[in-house]
């Protein structure tokens, strides 16, 4: 067995007042119970990031770890999103224990494969992918645009784990290299890959949420999109080129033809296909630009550098005070 085995469970949450006095329970008997195997040490922990939620979550939180004994409670001075509030539970969780286990508050991913994860760790495993074996309980347009999502990441090149999220296990040095990598446009399913230590996998059934609905809108799902493939890939910027070269090729034909049948004594008309052509090409050049903006737009934000979060208490399980 590995030199230390304590646990903690990294749980970034936003307005889950209504699933979290369920996913707490849930998540402190699956702790008594992996104590009870003695899988990991007594003071293994749960920490709930709250990240600048609206409603209750956080008075929750605090409640919790006056009563729970596992109960840690990280609370970001404001909302600054699902991977860098991820992000900064992991970085503290570094400080404190020797493996993390991140899980989305609606427990959608099984809590019963944890255990697999922590017997693969203790084999020489430094990060342990959740994957789902299938996505019955998604909806028909989440499922499709989820599987899209992936298949595009493999064709832009990103080293991405085909249905996985964000439910993993982690070692101790693991997430002090993720620490190490400092951008602010966040993708850290593309990031952890790259730390390059041996991993592995467990393979489980999405669950049902528990109660409420979820937080990632069709506007946030297309973003986190975007932002996956434009923080690990430039293809697109060379997909423009390509496609200019096309066009360009496909004007010249054009030219050359209209050429031919202009001394053939064919007369060229057609006002509709004029006007539809520069419509098309004006698409293509305000796509273009949009595209190159994009990438502007990170180089600019990686170049301020500011904060990814600021954090405003923390609370342990020891003191039950603000540090």
């Amino acid at each position: 067995m590995k030199k230390g085995n304590k646990l903690g469970i990294v749980v970034p949450c936003y307005n889950e007042e209504e699933v979290l006095k369920d996913t707490k329970n849930k998540l402190s008997n699956l702790i008594d119970e992996l104590i009870r195997k003695k899988k990991i040490s007594k003071d293994s922990f749960i920490m709930f990031v709250n990240d600048g939620s609206k409603d209750k979550t956080w008075q929750l939180i605090s409640e919790f770890n006056k009563k729970d004994k596992y109960v840690y409670g990280l609370n970001l001075a404001a909302n600054v999103g699902h991977q860098k509030a991820l992000l900064a539970g992991l970085i503290k969780a570094a400080e404190l224990c020797d493996m993390s286990v991140s899980i989305d508050a609606d427990l959608q991913d099984d809590i019963n494969v944890i255990e697999e994860m922590i017997d693969k760790y203790q084999n020489g495993c430094d990060i342990v992918y959740g994957v789902r074996s299938n996505r019955d309980k998604d909806s028909f347009f989440k499922k499709h645009t989820a599987l899209g999502f992936y298949k595009i990441m493999s064709i832009m090149g990103t080293n991405t784990i085909y249905n996985h999220a964000d439910f993993r296990l982690m070692s101790k040095r693991s997430m002090e290299e993720l620490a190490k990598y400092k951008e602010r446009n966040l993708f850290l399913r593309g990031i952890i890959p790259l730390l390059g230590y041996k991993t592995d996998c467990v393979h489980y059934k999405r669950l049902e949420r528990l109660a409420g609905k979820s937080k990632y809108s069709l506007k946030k799902m297309v973003s986190f999109a975007i932002e996956g493939i434009t923080s690990f890939s430039i293809k697109p910027i060379t997909l423009i080129g390509i496609l200019g070269l096309i066009i360009i090729l496909f004007s010249i034909g054009f030219v050359i033809y209209s050429i031919v049948n202009y001394f053939l004594g064919n007369v060229v008309s057609g006002w509709a296909s004029l006007f539809c052509s520069l419509w098309f090409l004006g698409g293509v050049q305000l796509l273009s630009i949009g595209i190159i903006g994009e990438y502007i737009g990170k180089i600019y934000i990686e170049t301020k550098e500011r904060p990814r979060y600021n954090i405003e208490s923390f609370l342990d399980k020891k003191t039950n005070k603000n540090k």
